[in-house]
């Protein structure tokens, strides 16, 4: 079943996620329900807090080789903590909550996560390039913070007026 996706600047985007506790068939049907609103709003990332639900749950589905994805590549996370991370890298960030605006955002070039499976069961993952930057992406959001967060002062101040000014045209058409 297809979520609706809460978008900025809805004040539940700032919620701070709670963990996980219960690991039974209705996370199983809230994963899978993550999973097709991601995938039909053609995101390759999805934090439960976008759906309106604050959770401490994101899934993460990169496109293969062939610029398509499959749910046998879905990683879902549950609980994540980052344990280890190094190096630095720019990539150009956007959001399904923030449709429309993308910026080069620094990131983590590499991180060891660990994070339980949606039947609990603990697990670690070694991860870099897109995949370590759309997991910080997915995390922030479980922080209640956007990515807009990382930009500079006069950045910041110029996505505002360019956010507002694409919301006044999507209004008027």
């Amino acid at each position: 079943m297809k979520l609706d996706i809460i978008t900025y600047p809805d004040k539940r985007l700032k919620l701070v996620s709670k963990a996980v506790t219960r690991f039974d068939a209705s996370l199983h049907r809230f994963l899978d329900d993550m999973y097709d609103t991601m995938h039909h709003a053609n995101g390759i990332g999805l934090a439960a807090i976008q759906v309106a639900n604050p959770l401490n749950i994101l899934i993460i589905n990169l496109p293969d080789e062939n610029d398509e994805q499959s749910k046998e590549t879905l990683i879902e996370i549950i609980n994540p903590k980052i344990i280890e991370a190094s190096g630095h890298q720019l990539y150009q960030e956007g959001c399904l909550s923030v449709p429309g605006f993308y910026e080069d955002i620094e990131r983590f070039e590499t991180l060891t996560l660990a994070y339980h499976n949606r039947h609990g069961e603990s697990c670690q993952l070694e991860a870099n390039a897109l995949l370590s930057v759309a997991i910080q992406h997915e995390m922030d959001h479980l922080l209640g913070k956007l990515f807009i967060e990382k930009l500079s002062y006069a950045r910041r101040k110029k996505f505002e007026k360019e956010y507002k000014k694409a919301q006044k045209a999507k209004k008027v058409s």
